[in-house]
């Protein structure tokens, strides 16, 4: 047992849009990514996501349950804000300029969701801690 400085643990990977593994409790993961550009619209069917933002401005844009474009809203996520976004609605993170997001998440839950492409990352790497 130990603390992580999140300072430090981002500052240890530069790779866009690939968690890294910093805790796990209870079945659940801490997750640590950086987010930069466009992310691919998905949703995860069973799985709620916790997006924390550590530095930078998410913006997350969300569909309802119809799934098109004309029920897409946005939100922006700041340093210290988190956002929860419910299983089974339609999501894509942006990132205008770099964001660093703190993640919680069962350690099931693809980065991707329901997509499979080029961003999907089927096995996470771990955080390495000074103790």
């Amino acid at each position: 047992m130990h603390p992580i400085r999140l300072t430090d643990a981002f500052a240890g990977f530069t790779e866009h849009w690939s968690p890294r593994i910093a805790a796990e409790l209870n079945g659940q993961q801490v997750k640590l990514a950086k987010l930069l550009g466009e992310f691919v619209w998905h949703h995860h069917e069973h799985e709620d996501e916790l997006f924390l933002v550590h530095s930078g401005v998410m913006r997350m844009q969300i569909r309802d349950r119809r799934g098109d474009a004309s029920s897409e809203r946005e939100v922006r996520v700041g340093p210290g804000e988190l956002i929860v976004i419910p299983r089974g609605i339609e999501h894509r993170p942006c990132a205008d300029a770099e964001v660093e997001v703190v993640l919680f998440e069962p350690a099931s839950t693809l980065n991707t969701g329901n997509v499979r492409n080029e961003r999907t990352v089927d096995a996470l790497g771990r955080i390495e801690t000074a103790r």
